[in-house]
């Protein structure tokens, strides 16, 4: 049965529970819990973390701790019954316990470690103070500690102050606002001193600590390590002060044994002394510890005969000293002892021992010797603080050790009461004596013994250092063979005080003998008295003693006989008539000198103290006695305190009349005497004194009678010292009346009560006299008056033992009454004025509600004044905060309400000017106080006093002003952070305070200001203050944590809410005048509504729909409101306001409230249309402050950007996102974007001269300066993004501009801009772009990309794997799409985000410039790639049953269009997809394309070489033609005649009879074109390579009679008949579909093996109707080292997509896609599955393939046989293909990440090697943007001179090179397409090597490499690993007619210059061009050189990955200089 608990409310968990039983409760070790119920062992209960979720655990799970519990049942509150601090603490480690570990995370390392620290450090207090053992004082220290480390936690965190009084964090419900803001200061202070030292607040909490705090040096001898002695030592340590040149300590002194340790066992460990009462000006002073040793025996150390050794002496020995201001700062720090080391040295002349310490100080090295060892005094030193007793509590250890307390000689600072002292302290000075007859001088010991009047030797009366016993003789240490001894030797004489009188000192003086016997003979003493005969003690000087006579025989125990002598000369001169005949003769020669030092507080030196106190002696010197009082030192008074005031007192019964006024100065001197700090102490004394002892009863009349009289003649004297002082005693003068008052009406039963009272009335007019004077004049008068109000409020306690509150409040009324005003006053006298009011107020009086009633108002009255005029306003604040903290506190009484309602009257007002000023001027700390005095006020303010207040206002202007003043206030206070931001209890204080007072006074504004008086100023004023208060940083609760959350919202609830309550209905009551806020408050409401706080917007939201229909009643739309709140919105979402939901409850709340309405549809379109653009704008947000991409930003921008453009056509926004835009785009380097995107402002502005405003940067201006700085802004953009193209049409538009107004400077300067735009584009390289088309997919991307495709713009040299990984690192959760169909609903819709990439090829619009025959193909090349708004991408599959002898039947293509909303290039590197189109292409349409684009590019190549376009190097012609040749023979086009001439197809495709035609048209077409070839090459062909031209014109006979059976009629073509035909733009393919049985057939030695296409054996004809080339590549020795599990790792898997591979695809390879893709005839079935895969990519550019295309490999992992020789004959210029799905080695290109590396797991570009260049090595080039200075190769066909060198493209990594790194070249370009004709990447050419196609067996996997290939071995020759060969990728479908006619100055995509190429630093740097050419080999004397020149390179080179058009023939030499030229420059 559970039963509520009725004990058992609270507990902490002991052990972790799970919680694995229903109902269970989760536990954590250490968690709180609150108890509700109970059952047989198990409690149910709620965790304190998660306060909702209630369960059940085992009771033995906890432990049980007491708690109050309140409000018990349902809703009870537990708070656990235990310290507040160990709670505080408790809460404050959970808390810190995350905070910590995110420290961690942030690598905030050192503030981690500190916080563990202080962390450990609280938990172990916290367990002391849990503990209970502890004292009091302990528990006091403990708390102040924890607090101490809580606050220096909280800083460093950024958490809350806490406010503390003694230790406890203080509620602030319970004090005033003024103290709690004090509080915080005090916090703040202790954090900070405590961050400085966390441990050195000495000072109690809220103590001011007035007196001085003593110093204490503990000192500690560790050893003595000097063993050279040999005897006994006595160490005298003291203090020594240099300047003073005298010691200042008494001495402390250890005695040691021979063996250095001492004398006494049980001082072991215990040798230590403390140095005390050391004031702060000592420690500043130049002191020293100084150590004398004396050793104790024989007279000389080294000499044994001296002295018989049972004799001792006490001998000097040596000395050591320590300089404290050396190590002070040391000790000061630390907080134990420190070690050092003191050398002793010795005395060399021991006449000089008395100044041996000087002499070691001042570094007088002659006098003394140092020690021959660095051993001596071991001492430890300690500082320590404060008084003796702190120091006993605090360091119990040290008392434990028995320290030698030894004090100061004197008194210290202050004199404590207590203190009874009576030392005596005598110093041996010096003697002077007689040789007496010896031939050597004496060695003489002092004896002094100290004797009582009866002749008796006091005992233990004589002290040789603390730390030792006292004696009762003193024996003085001897000086060898001195008759003139000087010791110093101080010694204290303790003598007992009632033994003082008639004691005398005797010294006696010895020769100590060092013959045989060594007896010490007595041949003289001397004696002093301690006290004269007149009652003083010995003076403090220095006294010459007699020396008489005496020997060994001489008897002193008649001291009468010596004490009637005289003992010195004073005492000679005292009594002349001495017989002569007495026993002692005075030794006239002979003087014995010492001094003494008395400290004592019962014993004085004084005569006039002395006369005083014994004044009946004198009775006729009583005045002069008195008037001498002044002059006695005030140590003396003090110490006599309670006598001196007695016999005054007497003096003053004895005769009134006669002593009256100097008995009042007396006593005035001696009151004012204890205001001193040093006597400040001995106040308790005179306290006790009045009290207790004082008897005059009758005083009071005659200290009345003189105080007036005093004040009276204050008005007439010029000399006011006197007056003063008795103003300054008026505290104590008033203590003797009153108690003098009391005696005497005690004694007489209360006679004369009304004499006395009306006395003390007119002593009261006296005072109010004084004060009213008008002191301007005379300065002495202020001074008065100042002594006068300083001592007044100390004098009320007094009165109020004699007078009523309300009589005692009427006097003090009067009197400051009596004060004239603050103009009348100087301004000292101000102060003095308001610090008499404030302690007036601080005063026990003014507690009692009877005073207050009296005094409040002419209290508040001065300060009124004072804050009218703006002066001491910090006095006045803390007047009026102890008047808050006594309303405070005393609120609960009745009067208070009268109170606060006299103060409201006086002070609100005049507060809140006095505010404004305050902030208007910024001073922080005077804000702070009035603010709290302020809040003070109006937190004590009821209903009624508000009631008041607003019915008092004479006029609605009075009120008017009232509120616009406290509603300013009120906003100033929330703008400027007058409580720092860490100051949350005042924050949330303030805020509710506000909000309460506002709630007040809103009724009075609607009530004054709402119909016929509506008054918009006032009202403004409230709304935004209720703005301002809703968004204020404190209230946000979101962002605090759950605990600091749930303590406020139980404390204050929801403010914000609260606030918006108040301002709704406040809107609400506004009526028809809301018009007046529209658009106005807007803004501010919109900012309110983004508060995150769901109610605040579920109230604020709506008054949107009413501003929108009080607008569309008053105009007809609500356009106005439609402005401001997209224009706020754009703002305040910046900001970093707002969210998703906010987004969805504006939509929700306006559109339900929209329903209602009759302009419905408007409403409905504006609300979508906002919501739309919050969308757009959080992501924006998001975006901007999240660490994303640039490509995410720019995205964003461009959709907010359009959304503001089109559909809420709102321009200034648009064109300030046109910047920001811009801007992005500058930083990313998109120079080209950034022009596109200013041109849309550029195209907003006209050709007028009509003034703009100022706008973002731009200034003031016309609209055609606008534009026209905009031009040339944009053609500079243009120029730097190589886009001159677009630049030129702008310059044109300028030039039109100027030529209209004749700026013909300025047309000159546009012109010539204009042409060197056109230089560059002939001249400069520019790199071809690749695309990429990118699906977004699934919900979780930002709205601007959900579900959408886009067409990318790649980066210069971005393959698609970097695209890739690109796209991946922007979107790191995004999850890659694996193939390219399209997504299905279940993906669209999903809570993920899927990418999903491929390579697309442009179709360029402007055809018509790429099918011109004679434009050069760099101006072609920018066609290609620039204004593409279409791209293609095929996709092979096969229809119908596949035929394995022949794929090409049945191979389709799946081509799909994609239309752009914008062409590319554009604002943004990439652009949505407007439009998808599929269509599927037969294959033996795809056959057509194929074969036709090679033709076209046959015949451009031709026509080249016809024209003596191309020179010397034939090469290029050769390698195409033995592509074409080669592949037909091994099955290239013979594929296709067996495929589609078979009968078979013919009858199944009767439709296809004219396609077929068209077919066989161009392939005898292509036997013509070959024939003229062949015609131009035997004219060209060099004659080392005849042998290849032979072998070509065989194989050409053998292609002829191939075709000849399918083709009657092509024997009789003669070779030159197409010689004539139009070359069309066409580049080098051949395309022979090669089965992989083909290779077997290819020769080992013919090109073909040479290449391998990698297009599996989709050669020409293969899948794809794509026209481009496949790339080519040369395998070499070097090239093949992997071996093929190599190659098998890299075998693509079936999911081998896009996104996943890893491997980069080799040199070798050249694939869009596997051969099986490509539906190769024979392709094994174990790499057929990549088939469909492989297709992915888009076809027709140059890419590496990406990770989607395995690479292919060979048909069983064996590489073919390559053949070396052939380099010869194909070195030449070849286009590389441009499929954008290549692999780098395909391109040429370092491989980029991709899949296809040689290496199987690099991702890293290789350096390449120009295997076909020499030596040279190609220049580096950067990434992306060339800079200046950038080789660019510019070939010239006609004979030009080279004038640019193609820069070298930089890899992007190289890893694992084994190749000298060498930059790598661009991508190439993309291949034009004939006109529509474009072609598909990977298609049929795409699959062939124009030069030895053989295909290597169409696997995936790349060629394993052997070094061994059986070729000629003369030429062997290598490329290395990712690097191609130097017959790089031939472009297949060039458009162009003469393309290398145009190579003049091709563009070169990678550029690895040919050794015949001079490059020279072009004028500007050239863009990185759009397509490679490979240069040839320079053309040399033999084949043979340029073939061991090959071979040499290639042993160590990479190849260059592609390389520029061939020089010109006859230029090399001149090439070659200027090449290296070229390089030394760069």
């Amino acid at each position: 049965m559970w039963t509520p608990t009725e004990e058992e409310k609270y507990g902490v968990v002991i052990c972790s529970f799970r919680g694995s039983i229903p109902q269970g409760l989760v536990l954590e070790l250490g968690e709180t819990v609150q108890i509700l119920e109970k059952c047989e062992g198990w409690y149910r209960g709620v965790s304190i973390k998660k306060p909702n979720v209630k369960g059940i655990f085992p009771a033995n799970y906890i432990h049980l701790k007491k708690a109050i519990v309140s409000n018990r049942g349902q809703y009870e509150t537990v708070v656990p019954l235990e310290d507040s601090v160990v709670t505080e603490v408790t809460a404050t480690l959970q808390e810190w316990a995350i905070l910590w570990k995110q420290l961690y995370v942030k690598h905030k390392i050192d503030l981690f470690y500190k916080l563990r620290h202080v962390m450990n450090e609280l938990i172990d207090l916290r367990r002391q103070l849990l503990s209970g053992h502890l004292t009091q004082d302990q528990v006091r220290e403990v708390k102040r500690h924890l607090t101490v480390r809580l606050d220096w936690g909280n800083e460093h965190l950024g958490l809350d102050l806490v406010p503390r009084k003694d230790f406890e964090v203080v509620d602030s419900d319970q004090i005033s606002i003024s103290d709690l803001y004090k509080m915080h200061l005090s916090s703040r202070h202790s954090v900070q001193q405590s961050t400085t030292q966390v441990d050195t607040i000495r000072q109690r909490h809220g103590e001011a600590c007035r007196m001085p705090v003593p110093h204490h040096f503990f000192i500690s001898l560790k050893s003595f390590t000097y063993n050279t002695i040999g005897e006994d030592t006595d160490v005298f340590f003291s203090l020594y002060d240099v300047r003073e040149g005298k010691q200042i300590s008494e001495r402390f002194l250890v005695r040691l044994n021979k063996n250095g340790g001492p004398r006494n066992p049980e001082k072991i460990e215990r040798m230590c002394g403390l140095f005390t009462d050391l004031s702060s000006k000592d420690t500043k002073r130049d002191l020293y510890i100084v150590a004398h040793v004396i050793r104790i025996g024989r007279m000389l150390l080294n000499d044994s005969k001296k002295g018989p050794s049972h004799l001792h002496y006490r001998r000097p020995y040596g000395c050591a000293v320590l300089s404290i201001m050396d190590v002070l700062q040391s000790i000061s720090e630390l907080k134990e002892e420190k070690d050092f080391v003191l050398k002793v040295y010795t005395c060399n002349n021991e006449n000089e021992w008395y100044q041996i310490h000087e002499n070691i100080i001042r570094k007088s090295s002659t006098k003394y010797t140092a020690p021959s060892s660095n051993y001596g005094l071991i001492i430890s030193l300690q500082l320590l603080r404060g008084d003796m007793e702190q120091i006993r509590r605090e360091n119990p250890m040290i008392f434990n050790r028995g320290v030698s307390i030894t004090r100061k000689l004197g008194f210290p600072d202050v004199i404590m009461p207590g203190d009874i002292r009576n030392d005596l302290y005598l110093t041996l000075e010096k003697g002077d004596f007689e040789r007496g007859g010896k031939s050597v001088q004496k060695n003489i010991e002092v004896t002094m013994y100290v004797l009582y009047a009866d002749g008796e030797i006091l005992k233990d009366c004589i002290s040789l250092g603390s730390g030792e016993p006292n004696r009762s003789a003193y024996h003085s240490f001897v000086l060898y063979h001195s008759n003139s001894p000087r010791w110093g030797e101080i010694i204290k004489l303790p003598i007992p005080i009632d033994r003082f009188r008639g004691s005398h000192l005797r010294f006696e003086f010895r020769h100590c003998s060092t013959k045989d016997k060594g007896e010490k003979k007595l041949f003289g003493f001397a004696f002093t008295p301690l006290m004269r005969d007149d009652g003083t003690t010995l003076s403090d000087d220095i006294h010459e003693l007699y020396v008489y006579k005496c020997d060994e025989n001489s008897t002193f125990n008649n001291h009468a006989l010596y004490l009637g002598l005289p003992c010195c000369k004073e005492d000679y001169n005292g009594c002349p008539n001495i017989p002569s005949s007495l026993i002692f003769q005075r030794s006239t020669k002979e003087t014995f000198s010492i001094s003494t030092q008395l400290s004592s507080t019962k014993l004085t030196q004084n005569v006039d103290l002395l006369a005083l106190l014994k004044w009946k002696a004198y009775p006729d010197r009583v005045m002069d006695i008195l008037g001498r009082l002044r002059h006695v030192n005030g140590e003396e008074i003090v110490k006599f305190l309670q006598d001196i005031l007695d016999t005054l007192f007497v003096i003053l019964d004895d005769n009134t009349e006669k002593y009256g006024l100097l008995v009042f100065q007396s006593l005035v001197f001696i009151i004012n005497l204890l205001r001193d700090s040093k006597y400040f102490h001995f106040r308790p004394v005179m306290d006790m004194y009045i009290q207790k002892h004082f008897a005059g009863a009758l005083a009071y009349k005659e200290l009345i009678r003189c105080l007036k009289w005093y004040m009276d003649r204050s008005a007439e004297l010029v000399r006011q010292d006197h007056i003063q002082e008795a103003m300054r005693a008026l505290e104590y003068l008033f203590k003797f009346i009153v108690q003098s008052r009391i005696l005497y009406s005690r004694a007489t039963c209360g006679m004369e009560e009304e004499q006395f009272r009306s006395s003390i009335q007119e002593l009261f007019q006296s005072i109010r006299f004084v004060l009213s004077l008008d002191s301007r004049s005379s300065e002495t008068l202020i001074f008065t008056q100042a002594a006068l109000l300083n001592s007044f409020p100390a004098i009320f306690d007094e009165l109020l033992q004699m007078f009523t509150v309300q009589e005692v409040a009427e006097f003090v009324r009067g009197t400051l009454g009596s004060m004239p005003s603050t103009v009348h006053i100087g301004q000292s006298m101000d102060v003095v004025k308001l610090q008499s009011i404030a302690r007036t107020v601080d005063s026990r009086l003014f507690s009692f509600s009877e005073s207050r009633r009296i005094l409040l108002p002419v209290v508040l009255h001065h300060i009124h004044l004072h804050l009218r005029q703006q002066k001491e306003l910090l006095i006045c604040s803390g007047i009026l905060s102890s008047i808050f903290s006594i309303i405070k506190a005393s609120s609960l009484e009745a009067d208070v309400v009268e109170e606060v309602e006299m103060m409201v009257e006086s002070l609100l007002d005049v507060l809140l000017q006095t505010l404004l000023t305050i902030m208007s001027k910024s001073q922080s700390q005077e804000a702070g106080e009035y603010v709290s005095c302020l809040l003070s006020l109006l937190r004590q303010m009821s209903d009624t006093h508000f009631q008041h207040l607003l019915d008092n206002f004479q006029s609605k202007d009075e009120l008017k002003e009232f509120l616009l003043k406290i509603f300013c206030v009120f906003r100033n206070l929330m703008k400027m952070s007058v409580f720092p931001r860490d100051w949350m209890v005042m924050r949330l204080l303030t805020s509710n305070i506000i909000v309460t007072t506002v709630q007040y006074l809103s009724s009075a504004l609607h009530k004054n200001f709402t119909e016929t008086d509506f008054d918009f100023k006032v009202w403004n004023s409230y709304f935004s203050l209720a703005v301002l208060f809703i968004n204020q940083p404190s209230l946000q609760l979101e962002i605090v944590t759950p605990a600091k959350r749930k303590k406020i919202l139980d404390k204050y609830g929801d403010m914000r809410v609260m606030m918006a309550y108040e301002l709704f209905s406040m809107w609400q009551n506004l009526g028809e005048h809301k018009i007046h806020f529209i658009p106005g408050m807007i803004g501010p409401f919109l900012g309110v509504t983004l508060v995150p706080q769901t109610e605040v917007r579920n109230i604020m939201i709506p008054i949107f729909h009413d501003m929108m229909d009080w607008e569309q009643r008053k105009n007809g739309n609500f356009k106005q409101v439609e402005a401001e709140l997209i224009d706020k919105l754009d703002s305040l979402v910046s900001e970093g306001k707002g969210d998703e939901n906010y987004r969805e409850l504006f939509s929700l709340l306006l559109l339900e409230k929209i329903e209602q309405e009759t302009w419905r549809e408007t409403g409905v379109s504006f609300v979508t249309s906002v919501t739309r653009l919050m969308e757009r704008l959080l992501d924006y947000r998001d975006c901007m402050k999240g660490d994303e991409t640039e490509n995410k930003k720019i995205g964003c921008t461009v959709n907010l950007m359009n959304f503001y453009k089109s559909e809420i056509n709102k321009e200034e926004m648009y064109i300030r996102y046109i910047h920001k835009l811009c801007d992005m785009h500058l930083q990313a380097e998109n120079y080209t974007e950034a022009a596109f995107t200013l041109l849309l402002y550029c195209e907003l502005l006209q050709w007028e001269d009509r003034p703009l405003r100022e706008f973002l940067h731009y200034p003031s201006q016309t609209e055609w300066q606008r534009k026209e700085g905009l031009c040339r802004k944009i053609i500079h953009y243009f120029n730097k993004g190589k886009s001159w193209e677009f630049g030129i049409p702008l310059c044109r538009e300028l030039a039109i501009q100027y030529e209209s107004l004749y700026d013909y400077q300025s047309l000159s300067w546009i012109r010539k801009m204009e042409a060197t735009y056109y230089d560059n584009i002939m001249e400069q390289q520019r790199l071809e772009p690749e695309f990429f088309r990118v699906g977004f997919y699934g919900r979780k991307f930002p709205f601007f990309l959900r579900n959408k495709e886009y067409v990318c713009r790649g980066h210069d040299y971005e393959r698609l794997e970097t695209f890739q990984q690109r796209m991946l690192s922007e979107f790191p959760q995004a999850i890659a799409m694996q193939h390219p169909n399209h997504p299905d609903d279940t993906i669209l819709q999903c809570d993920a985000q899927y990418l999903q990439i491929y390579a697309v090829t442009p179709i360029p619009d402007n055809i018509d410039v790429l099918q011109m025959e004679r434009v050069p193909d760099r101006i072609k090349s920018f066609y290609r790639v620039n204004n593409i708004r279409k791209f293609r991408y095929d996709r092979p599959f096969h229809k119908g049953p596949k035929d394995k002898e022949n794929e090409f039947k049945s191979l389709w293509i799946e081509r799909t269009t994609l239309t752009l909303t914008h062409s590319l290039p554009g604002i943004s590197r990439w652009f949505e997809v407007e439009r998808r189109e599929l269509v599927e292409v037969s294959p033996l349409e795809n056959a057509i394309q194929v074969v036709e684009n090679k033709n076209q590019e046959l015949r451009t190549l031709i026509s080249q070489y016809q024209h003596k376009q191309m020179h010397g190097n034939i090469n290029l012609l050769s390698m195409c033609l033995n592509g074409v040749i080669d592949a037909a023979v091994n099955g290239g086009i013979a594929r296709y005649q067996e495929a589609f001439f078979d009968k078979d197809y013919i009858t199944k495709h009767p439709g296809d009879a004219e396609k077929i035609t068209q077919l066989k048209e161009l392939m005898q077409e292509q036997v013509h074109v070959l024939g003229v070839g062949l015609a131009v090459h035997e004219k060209f062909v060099h004659p080392e390579m005849r042998p290849l031209h032979k072998k070509l014109i065989d194989q050409f006979q053998m292609m002829r009679s191939s075709l000849y059976h399918e083709l009657p009629g092509l024997d009789k073509l003669s070779p030159a008949c197409s010689g004539s035909s139009t070359p069309r733009s066409s580049v080098l393919v051949s395309h022979s579909p090669m089965s992989p049985e083909s290779i077997k057939l290819v020769h080992r030695h013919s090109p073909l093996n040479l290449l391998g296409s990698v297009r599996h054996s989709s050669s020409s004809l293969s899948s794809h109707t794509s026209s481009e080339t496949g790339n080519l590549v040369v395998l070499t020795d070097s090239s093949v080292g992997e071996t093929a599990e190599d190659m098998y790792h890299m075998q693509a898997s079936p999911s081998t997509s896009s996104l996943s591979s890893t491997h980069s695809a080799p040199s070798q390879m050249i694939n869009s896609a596997p051969p099986s893709a490509r539906g190769s005839p024979s392709l094994p079935d174990k790499y057929r599955h990549t088939r469909e895969l492989m297709m992915l990519l888009p076809t027709h550019r140059d890419r590496p393939s990406s990770a989607m295309y395995p690479a292919a490999i060979m048909e069983n992992g064996q590489p073919p046989n390559f053949q070396r020789a052939l380099i010869q004959q194909v070195v030449g210029p070849c286009k590389p293909c441009s499929d954008p799905n290549l692999s780098v080695a395909e391109k040429a290109v370092p491989a980029a990440p991709s899949s296809w590396s040689l290496d199987s797991g690099t991702r890293e570009a290789l350096p390449f090697l120009s295997a076909h260049v020499g030596s040279i090595l190609a220049p580096p080039v950067p990434p992306r943007s060339l800079p200046h200075g950038h080789y660019s190769l510019h070939f010239d066909a006609f004979h030009h001179q080279l004038s640019d060198a193609p820069p070298a493209l930089p890899a992007r990594t190289l890893r694992k090179s084994p190749l000298h790194p060498i930059p790598a070249s661009p991508t190439s370009p993309q291949s034009g397409l004939d006109g529509s004709n474009s072609t598909l990447s990977g298609s049929a050419s795409s699959g062939v090597s124009s030069l030895s196609e053989s295909n290597f067996g169409h696997s995936s996997e790349p060629p394993p490499r052997t070094d061994t290939m059986d070729s000629v071995p003369s030429q062997a020759w290598n490329t290395d690993e990712d690097l191609e060969t130097p017959y790089l990728p031939v472009r297949y479908s060039l458009s162009e007619p003469d393309v290398l006619e145009s190579l003049k100055s091709q563009p070169c995509r990678s550029h690895s210059a040919p050794s015949g190429v001079i490059p020279q630093d072009t004028m500007d740097p050239p863009a990185l061009p759009p397509k490679p050419y490979h240069a040839r080999l320079p053309n040399m004397e033999n084949e043979e050189e340029m073939m061991l020149m090959m071979e040499e390179e290639d042993k160590h080179r990479p190849l260059h990955r592609k390389v520029s058009q061939p020089a010109s023939g006859g230029k090399e030499e001149q090439a070659r200089v200027a090449w290296e030229h070229g390089i030394s420059d760069q």
